[in-house]
Order: C-alpha cells, then structure tokens, then sequence
C-alpha cells in the first residue's frame, strides 16, 4: 500500500537538539583522547558528538544518520567545529567500517525525541497522523504497508517478538478485521478496543507495545544492529572501544550478547550503566537507557 505522507516540519517546530543521554558516562567510558578519531553512527542533534569534539582538542568525528532530518540538524549544531566534523547519510549497517580506524564508536539506538515529538513522522499515537515510522524517509516500506498488507501469522510475530506483547493474535485479529487502517490513531483505538478492560486502562496505553513493534519492522532495527555488532569490531584501533546506548530489553539483549561474545573485544561493564535519579528528573527518557562499552582487545 502506498500512502501519500505530510512534507516534512520545519526543523525551526521539531528538531534533534535532543539532550545526549548518559552523556558523562559515555564521555568517560570512551576514554576520549587528544587528537581521537570517533564514529557516531546515530548523530541526531549532534549531542553525543558535541560533547566528544569538547573533550580533548583535535578530536574529530565521523557523524552517521540515516535521518536526513537528523543531518540538517546535526551541520547546524557542530558547525564551530569546521572540518573536525564529517556528514554521511546512511544507516549504520550500511557504513563501510574500514578497518583498524576509530579510537571510539558509539550508537544511541532506538526511536529519538524528535521521532516520539514530531507528529507526521507517525511513531506516536498521541497525534493523529499517517503510518508511517520511517527513521530514513527514502525508504519504501512503512508501518501502513505491515498494518494493511501483512497476514494474522506475520503481524501476530511481530507483535509478540518485537513487541513482547501477550496479546499479539487477539490484536492481530482485530487488525485483520478492521483494516485498512491510514493513521496511527485509527489503529491505537482499534487496538484499546479488543482488550480486556483491566488492559486497557493499564499502566500503558496497549497499542504501545504495537507501535514498537512496527516500528521495529519498518526500520529492521534488531536485525541491523547485530551487523553493527558484527561489523565494527574491526574498525577500532587496538584499545579503542565501542559503546552502546539500548532503551529496552531486546535492544539490551542483543548488545549484551554481541559484545561478550567478539572475539575482538573485552567487555567493560559487567552491567550496563544507567542514569542517575538527577539526569532522569533532568530528562525523563533516560530512565529505560543501558549504557554498554567494550574494549578492543590489543594482539
């Protein structure tokens, strides 16, 4: 299916000047030095990236998104930095990684502010708005093509797995029955009106776990971190180390995992770090980030 999405909002109404999250503690586990060359796969507003280029003189970055949104944001914020800062728009399982490059590598992952805040960008249902949940624009899939295309086994997966959702078939079903679906609360209150009441007026909304779901789909985002894992081991230099920000448990899972078990890497925290009681009164969504670091272990 093939909808017509809104233009875009004026970044001046929504934009990536997203606080960076854990920033201190990514900051300090990376161990930033002096003429360092880093990578940030997930750049946004350029938050994480600042604070790299402030840390040590000379440090540069290679700033990666696949959000050209993102982008736009990100040049105007480091743009004092010069040529110590380099754009490329592309999703981070695409990067070339060449080898033995970085003296650091971090990826905030997951869905930013600006997704959750933007309303014709479809990730929240909190405004009436197209299915959309694309995080890069030129793709082709949406969340409207999986909502009104997929069959009642495929979503009843996607919902279980990507959205540990309990009541992923009841849900399906009804998304069977009721469809075609155009906007994110059309869907939402088909969602809350085949659950149990107790459900329905639960801690979360239940088209939540839903929504992650679909957004996981359209975006892939499981299946290319585990080649972000695979991948950028070799690019590091020999002590140079890599750290991941993950903001729910199948995120965590799979970083958990694909730092142990590199052979390349020796991991830093045994558990992940999160944020302190002032950084998520300062930034409520901080509360669900784990921050992970491995090392590049030196033959």
């Amino acid at each position: 299916m093939v909808i017509n999405n809104p233009p875009l909002t004026p970044l001046n109404q929504f934009t990536f000047s997203h606080i960076p999250v854990l920033g201190e503690e990514l900051i300090r586990g990376l161990t930033i030095q002096a003429g360092g060359n880093y990578l940030d796969l997930t750049v946004g507003g350029g938050g994480h990236s600042r604070l790299i280029l402030q840390a040590a003189d000379n440090t540069k970055v290679m700033a990666v998104d696949q959000d050209l949104d993102a982008l736009k944001a990100a040049k105007i914020n480091l743009s004092e930095f010069g040529d110590r800062v380099d754009f490329l728009h592309t999703n981070f399982a695409n990067f070339p990684f060449p080898p033995n490059t970085y003296d650091g590598i971090l990826a905030d992952l997951g869905v930013s502010s600006y997704h959750l805040d933007n309303p014709v960008r479809g990730f929240s249902f909190r405004n009436t708005a197209n299915l959309d949940m694309r995080m890069n624009q030129q793709q082709s899939l949406t969340a409207a093509d999986i909502v009104n295309g997929w069959n009642e086994q495929e979503l009843t997966h996607i919902f279980f797995h990507y959205g540990e959702e309990r009541l992923s078939r009841k849900i399906a079903r009804r998304i069977i029955e009721n469809r075609p679906f155009s906007t994110t609360t059309e869907l939402a209150e088909s969602i809350s009106s085949c659950v149990p009441p107790k459900y329905r007026y639960g801690r979360i909304h239940p088209a939540t776990r839903v929504f992650q779901a679909l957004r996981l789909a359209v975006n892939d985002e499981l299946q290319v971190l585990e080649t972000l894992l695979h991948k950028a081991p070799p690019s590091l230099v020999p002590g140079g180390k890599i750290a991941l920000i993950s903001f729910h448990s199948l995120e965590d899972r799979i970083v958990k995992h694909g730092l142990r078990n590199s052979d390349l890497l020796t991991v830093m925290t045994k558990k992940p770090i999160t944020a302190t009681e002032s950084e998520i009164q300062h930034n409520p969504r901080s509360r669900s980030a784990k921050l992970r670091i491995a090392q590049k272990v030196a033959f």
